[in-house]
Order: structure tokens, then C-alpha cells, then sequence
């Protein structure tokens, strides 16, 4: 009996085996299909983003650029996933303004900044003085932008650039980027082992888009090249050109906190209500609205338009913005980044 259980026991064993390996070599199978799968997808797209560059310089020689030039410069230019992955993934802001200034604005940053504008203060009041660009602001927003030239991003530019407009989502914007890049570069402000910058394509330490910097940039001290990578004179003249040629006004700064009286009308009112300069009154206007200074006391009685500003909406901070911040807003089209940069200039004027 016993001979005859273990015989079947063994006939189980067998069955039970042939079944595990039979499992196992489905579940290879599908490993190998779905690698395969992969690896042809990838080798799909790299074909594609080859025929993709192949448009990309036949059209920048259309557009003037060389072929001697081009070889090289598209021989550097690679697919990058990451870039792609990150413009479609960007996390959906939940901050309040008082938690971004904190983070933003940090009390080492406001110390860094007055340490930073008292250490180029020659170079900064000559800046000033030929833009009427207020020195402190062109810290805050060096600082802003880059952490004082410290974060740059090390992403090759043309490569981001063409990995976006090939992604197609927003082809026409990073195809602008992408050949305003190559004129950059065609120039010789930057090499092209040098020319990195944020994973969209911002540059330097001004963190300028290429079409911005065609605009903007400045060649500071004379070299014949527009460095906003690594040169200060550059950088700082370009922060204050930008203002300077987008309506910057030198004998104003750029808003105040305020508070709203309780008979004010705040029904019509959305973050957004104030952006526009044709909405801007006068001081004397938004007194008799019943607006009053952060501390309650009365606005000063000057000839000076503000707009109301409510970065989220009425139940956190409320400012009136002066022209300097509609000009700030050319720079960046966000409330918070705009009130962050006239905070941390107020801050830097108080010395912390």
C-alpha cells in the first residue's frame, strides 16, 4: 500500500512540475514580448525624433543657418524622455501665498540678497543709473530666478527644446525657442558645451527663454558676447533692460499691502481683477472705496494709480500694485511669483 501511495505521490510530483515549468516559461514569454514590445517602441521613437530633426534643420537651413554650422550643433542633439515627462506632469499648484513667500523668500535668501547687492553695489549703481532700474530689484529677481546664479539647470538647451516640439503638444511655442536658440548659439554668446538651462529651455542666470534673450539681453561689459551664464555685467544689465524696455518707472516701487473696509464691495473681485492696467485708479479713488494701509491708517495722498491685487482672493493678502508690478507681470504671469519679487526687494531695502 505503501509502495503504491508513494508511486502515485511521485506521479503528482511529476505533473506538479511539468506544470511549474510550463508556467514559467508563459511568464518568460510574456517577459521577453513586453521587452521586446519596449525596445521596439523605443527604437520607434528614436527613428522618429531622427526624421523629426531632419525637418528641424531642413528648415533652419531655409531659415539662413549654414550647414557647416548645423552639423555639428544637431550632432549633439539627443531625445530626452525626462523633459517631455516633466512638462506633462507638472504638479498643479495648492500653495497660499503666505506659504510660498515663505519658501521663496526665505530669511537666509533676504540675507544672501543684501550680502549679494552690497558685494556688486559698484557694478549695481552703475546698472541702476543707465536702465532706472532700482538695484534692488534687479537682486530680487536674480534671486528669484536662479538663486543668485547658483541654480541654472543642466539641461542641453537644444536638446530639451526639440524634445518638446517633437512631443507636438505645444510644437509652434518650442519650435520658436528651438531656432531663437540656434541664433544664440550662431552668435557665439555660448558654447555649445556651455549652453544649458532649466528643463523648458530657460537660460542662465536671468533664466531667460532664447526668444526672450534676443530681446533682452545685454552685453554688459563689452566682450561681444551676451553672457547671462556666467558674466555679472550681463546678467544685471539684462534683468534691468527687460524693465526698463517693459515700462519700468524708477521713481516708483511696486505696491503695499493693504486692507479692505467693511463697507467694501468685494462681489465683483477675483484674483485676476487687477491685472489689467486699464483698471488702475488713482490713490485718492481707492481711499474713498474705503481701502486703507495694511496698519489701518490712511493711504498716502500721491498722484499714483494702483490696481487691486488678491493673489487668493479676498480671504488672504490684498495689495495695491503700481505700475512696476504690471511690468513684473511681463517678466511672470504669476500673482505669487510677481508679489514675491516685491517682497524680497522690500526686505532687501530694510536690510532683512
Amino acid at each position: 500500500m505503501s509502495q503504491y501511495i508513494l508511486v502515485i505521490c511521485k506521479v503528482a510530483a511529476h505533473k506538479m512540475f511539468k506544470l511549474l515549468m510550463f508556467s514559467t516559461a508563459i511568464f518568460l514569454s510574456f517577459e521577453l514580448l513586453a521587452q521586446n514590445n519596449e525596445n521596439t517602441e523605443a527604437v520607434g521613437v528614436d527613428r522618429q525624433f531622427s526624421d523629426y530633426l531632419t525637418q528641424l534643420k531642413a528648415e533652419a537651413e531655409m531659415k539662413g543657418f549654414s550647414a557647416e554650422f548645423l552639423n555639428p550643433v544637431f550632432a549633439t542633439i539627443k531625445m530626452r524622455e525626462k523633459v517631455v515627462t516633466a512638462d506633462k506632469n507638472q504638479p498643479e499648484s495648492k500653495l497660499t501665498l503666505d506659504k510660498y513667500l515663505s519658501t521663496r523668500v526665505p530669511d537666509w535668501k533676504v540675507k544672501q540678497a543684501v550680502e549679494k547687492m552690497h558685494e556688486h553695489s559698484d557694478l549695481l549703481d552703475k546698472v541702476e543709473k543707465q536702465y532706472g532700474v532700482q538695484k534692488r530689484f534687479i537682486v530680487a529677481l536674480w534671486g528669484n530666478e536662479s538663486n543668485f546664479g547658483r541654480i541654472q539647470g543642466n539641461h542641453p538647451v537644444l536638446s530639451s527644446l526639440a524634445s518638446l516640439a517633437f512631443d507636438g503638444r505645444r510644437e509652434a511655442l518650442f519650435k520658436k525657442q528651438f531656432f531663437a536658440a540656434l541664433t544664440i548659439l550662431s552668435e557665439g554668446h555660448v558654447s555649445i558645451d556651455g549652453f544649458n538651462g532649466s528643463w523648458a529651455g530657460a537660460m542662465g542666470q536671468s533664466q531667460f527663454m532664447p526668444t526672450s534673450f534676443l530681446a533682452y539681453a545685454v552685453d554688459g561689459n563689452g566682450d561681444g558676447k551676451k553672457d547671462i551664464w556666467t558674466t555679472p555685467e550681463d546678467v544685471f544689465a539684462s534683468i534691468a533692460n527687460f524693465l526698463s524696455i517693459e515700462g519700468w518707472d524708477s521713481t516708483q516701487t511696486w505696491g503695499r499691502q493693504v486692507k479692505l473696509g467693511d463697507d467694501f464691495d468685494t462681489s465683483t473681485l477675483n484674483k485676476y481683477s487687477g491685472l489689467a492696467r486699464d483698471n488702475m485708479l488713482r490713490m485718492s479713488a481707492w481711499t474713498i472705496l474705503g481701502v486703507t494701509k495694511f496698519d489701518g491708517s490712511e493711504l498716502p495722498a500721491v498722484n499714483v494709480k494702483a490696481s487691486l491685487i488678491l493673489p487668493d482672493d479676498v480671504d488672504g493678502r490684498i495689495y495695491l500694485a503700481y505700475n512696476n508690478f504690471h511690468t513684473l507681470m511681463r517678466w511672470n504671469r504669476s500673482l505669487y511669483f510677481g508679489v514675491s519679487v516685491g517682497y524680497l526687494a522690500d526686505r532687501i531695502r530694510k536690510g532683512s
